[in-house]
């Protein structure tokens, strides 16, 4: 396109633009309106949220601040339920040997008992009979010389004889304060040793007295001792009363 009719288009051109702007400052259309502008169209819609951006990288840890203040104590908490035994620990090594305790006092043991035998024949009746061979009588509560037994002790007593009986009949007593307690009668059988024995258990308050004696009177003191035939009587404490000092 070279020649007249070039140059003109070239000059349109150049010319346009200018007029354009005159125009424009001249005439201001509505901006409301469909068409504000030969050129103008519709407001478009906002557009969509873009997605999130990738977490950034951790920062350098900051300096340690100061230690906080103590707070105030809380309240006491429920007592918890009791847990599980647990296993037996092992066992330790023995302890030494505790100082040796003081000496205690030991009880006090009553004894009361004697056993004795007779050596004299044929005993006179109606008086106690004195047993003088002593078997034992540790704590002298039995007196030869009367016969009788002393009770020192308050108690429960266990009294016994065996007689020997020879050449006539036996018949024999024992006595407490005075008062018989228990007989025995044997009849003697010619030609022969008979034997007469008997027991009770008393119960004596301190100073009663106990003894065997022959019961009567006429032919009833058969009672026998020589080297080779004894007649005892013996007798001990059972147990004391409780309220012995």
């Amino acid at each position: 396109m070279r020649g007249p009719a070039g140059f003109f288009l070239c000059s349109l051109l150049l010319v346009a633009p200018h007029c354009t702007e005159v125009a424009a400052q001249d005439i201001q259309p509505d901006p409301k309106t469909p068409c504000a502008n030969w050129m103008g169209g519709a407001p478009g819609y906002p557009g969509h949220n873009g997605l999130p951006g990738r977490d950034g990288k951790d920062g350098k840890d900051g300096q340690k601040g100061e230690k906080g203040e103590e707070g105030v104590q809380g309240p006491k908490g429920d007592q918890g339920e009791i847990g599980v035994l647990g296993r037996e620990g092992p066992r330790g090594f023995p302890g030494y040997p505790g100082q040796k305790g003081e000496k205690g006092e030991g009880a006090f043991v009553y004894r009361s008992a004697f056993s004795v035998g007779l050596t004299e024949r044929a005993p006179h009746p109606n008086v106690p009979i004195r047993f003088s061979k002593i078997f034992y009588n540790e704590q002298s509560h039995y007196d030869a010389s009367t016969g009788k037994f002393l009770c020192s002790i308050p108690g429960m007593y266990y009294f016994a004889y065996h007689l020997t009986v020879y050449l006539t009949d036996v018949k024999v007593s024992l006595y407490k304060k005075d008062k018989a307690v228990i007989f025995t009668y044997d009849q003697f059988q010619k030609n022969n040793v008979d034997q007469a024995s008997g027991s009770v258990l008393l119960h004596l308050s301190t100073g009663d007295e106990v003894w065997l004696q022959v019961y009567g009177e006429g032919d009833n003191n058969g009672v026998y001792a020589d080297n080779i035939n004894d007649s005892t009587f013996m007798g001990f404490l059972l147990y004391p009363d409780l309220d012995v000092n």
